[in-house]
């Protein structure tokens, strides 16, 4: 409904009475109300175009509905009001809640919040008072981004109490405690749903993180309270490793160029980064730990997961919620990961395999033909077969992403941890053997190390210049297109709403879709493989490593303030099952530069007569350093002293509370009793 101008003070006067009342009293989810004067957008729905009137008004019904009666109690309103045309779809609504709503729910969520002592405590709505710069009339208390994941949250949670079915579409099954927004999305109703951008802060923010063109910190506070803990630990670990590839780089650069021939020398810098590989991924758990400690999410619960939206089976009973869902056998589930996933990634793994030959075969023939013509075209054809290997490998790696995506999708994973878990194993296996696969031929068959030298650069160099132009470059040039279209057709329409909001909207719709942060941990992660693994045959990896990350830190802060929607809000304690991968090729890389430094000259001296005494020693060694490197993990604590000493004591805390509360009730229940 629409407010004139002169009621708006004395409805905000009513606001704030009402409030006060509010919270001299017990606070309950239907204890509020509020105005559409105070209403701020904060997440945008879009619908199918052609979606019935009937699944309209009942969503938006369920959306503003109170929570004891199945709702969300949120506020919506359409873009545009009804009855008014305009080009495009019309089937886009702003969703919002009131400030009492998002506190209410950011207890619900269980978010993480600093009190006055500079502990950090599960927030609750009772204590508020007790947290650092809460204040009735503060409403920025709560950071956009913890409002738009508590929106979130509670959209996700709306659930089909006795419907059978969404109105207007009998295909669209519903059951007792089904997922509404879930079953929408499943059947094409449910196009987008994604929050808006803050354009002021993301103007400050831009120009803070890659406004400015110098060496500096990232701004990761910043970034986690405007992105969320997420994608702020991707930057945190980008800067983290950036930095401690430096030492690796200064040692490089005067080893390439004072002793890159003798191959005696490499035997100290594949020591040093064996050492190197273990140490920072031990160091980075603590960092991690401070981090989310200070961003709250190391004391988060964790959520009972829900059943992922592609999700589908049999009707059936969940042993642990008794709620109605789809049931799917998992012995069927075996099936197709057995006897069709697994036979597909061989395959793959094959076909690789099969283009790695005829790389070989290449680099033969270019070699064959410099050795006749000896001139300088012969000798830059040299890293011709290179630098095409390297295009089809990351061409190779793309596809098969797609094709792991859909067989991952096609195993019917009930949660999404273990989709992103059975996902993150197929395409790491295929990465790995795609990408190092030819080095290890040549370094532990051919026995090249100028060869392998030769490919690792041109490896290297050639997939880090591909990714900045397919992720960066090309998005930009697309996203500017698209800016240009969507602000010419706005100018030309003439419609009663706000019109810098209708403008941000249609932008930000245009926006591609931010996927996650798979492929950025993926692209480290070969990086540090191609650094960790071989490097001392190419100390130069390191430096080109850098460089590489450096212009990364800006080009991907370029795409997540200009080129992508913003993404909701996922909080996060660690990088995941990618620090797991991370000290799995720290691990491969222990046994690579062990048999390095066993080939090399230096050691084959100390024994000319027994190679088999050789491969004892070699072995002993490598063996030796896995140990060495399983104690360093387990002498350096993953959590710093101080961080310790304050979960223990919030655990203690919370123990000693619920015994005073459990006397409490004792007390009260002998008083019952007494005559």
């Amino acid at each position: 409904r629409r407010v004139c101008a002169p009621c708006i003070p004395s409805l905000l006067r009513t606001w704030r009475i009402e409030a006060k009342v509010a919270q001299k009293m017990k606070i309950s989810w239907s204890a509020y109300d509020t105005f559409e004067a105070n209403f701020k957008p904060l997440v945008v729905i879009e619908l199918a175009e052609n979606t019935r009137d009937e699944t309209k008004e009942w969503l938006t019904q369920k959306i503003v509905e109170k929570k004891k009666n199945g709702g969300a109690q949120l506020l919506i309103k359409p873009l545009v009001e009804d009855g008014k045309k305009i080009d495009g779809n019309q089937n886009i609504y702003l969703v919002g809640a009131s400030h009492l709503r998002l506190l209410l729910g950011a207890e619900t969520v269980g978010l993480v919040k600093e009190c006055h002592d500079h502990t950090m405590r599960a927030f609750t709505y009772s204590s508020r008072k007790t947290f650092k710069n809460f204040a009735d009339d503060n409403h920025d208390f709560l950071t956009m981004a913890e409002c738009q994941y508590i929106i979130k949250h509670e959209l996700e949670n709306l659930r089909a109490k006795d419907e059978k079915m969404i109105p207007g579409y009998p295909q669209a099954k519903l059951y007792p405690g089904k997922s509404i927004m879930r079953r929408l999305l499943t059947n094409g109703i449910l196009v987008h749903i994604f929050p808006l951008h803050d354009t002021e802060e993301l103007k400050k923010l831009g120009h803070t993180w890659y406004g400015q063109v110098k060496i500096r910190y990232q701004p990761l506070d910043e970034i986690c309270n405007y992105f969320g803990e997420t994608i702020a630990f991707y930057f945190a670990f980008l800067e983290y490793f950036t930095f401690a590839l430096i030492p690796m780089a200064v040692i490089g650069i005067p080893y390439y160029f004072f002793a890159w021939e003798d191959y005696d020398k490499y035997v100290i810098f594949a020591t040093f980064n064996l050492l190197w590989s273990t140490v920072i991924l031990e160091v980075w758990k603590r960092c991690c730990a401070v981090m989310a400690y200070k961003w709250g999410t190391l004391l988060m619960k964790r959520q009972f997961e829900e059943p992922r939206p592609g999700f589908h089976g049999v009707l059936g009973i969940n042993p642990v919620t008794g709620r109605e869902e789809p049931v799917y056998s998992s012995f069927k589930r075996q099936l197709r990961i057995y006897l069709v996933s697994l036979p597909f990634v061989c395959l793959c793994l094959y076909i690789s395999l099969y283009v790695m030959m005829i790389y070989f075969d290449l680099e033969n023939q270019a070699y064959l033909y410099h050795e006749e013509n000896q001139s300088d075209l012969s000798s830059l054809l040299l890293y011709v077969p290179s630098i095409i290997y390297a295009v089809v490998i990351e061409v190779l790696n793309r596809i098969y992403q797609y094709a792991a995506e859909f067989l991952t999708s096609w195993e019917n994973h009930r949660l999404e941890s273990s989709y992103q878990n059975h996902l993150v194993l197929k395409v790491l296996v295929f990465n790995f053997f795609n990408c190092f696969a030819s080095l290890f031929y040549i370094a532990f068959v051919l026995f090249d190390m100028k060869l392998l030298r030769q490919s690792l650069a041109t490896l290297l160099i050639t997939s880090q210049i591909l990714n900045q132009c397919v992720e960066a470059i090309l998005p930009y040039c697309l996203q500017k297109r698209r800016h240009k279209r969507v602000k010419k057709r706005v100018k030309s329409l003439e419609v009663d709403t706000d019109l810098s909001v209708f403008e941000q909207v249609n932008l930000e719709k245009e926006m591609d879709t931010y996927l996650g942060t798979f492929d950025d941990y993926l692209e480290l992660f070969l990086q540090f493989g191609y650094v960790s693994l071989f490097s001392c045959v190419y100390p130069l990896a390191a430096v080109f490593a850098v460089l590489n990350n450096v212009t990364e830190m800006y080009s991907d802060a370029l795409k997540m303030c200009s080129i992508f929607k913003r993404p909701f809000s996922e909080p996060t304690a660690s990088i995941g099952v990618w620090q797991l991968a991370f000290e799995t090729m720290s691990v491969i890389s222990v046994v690579t530069n062990c048999v390095l430094i066993g080939m090399s000259p230096q050691v084959n001296a100390l024994f000319p007569d027994s190679k088999t005494e050789l491969i004892l020693i070699v072995v002993l060694a490598e063996h030796l350093i896995l140990a060495t490197k399983f104690l360093m993990a387990f002498a350096i604590p993953d959590k710093p002293q101080d961080i310790r000493i304050k979960l223990a004591r919030l655990e203690f805390e919370s123990l000693e509370a619920l015994k005073q509360q459990q006397m409490k009730l004792a007390t009260e229940s002998l008083k019952e009793e007494k005559p």
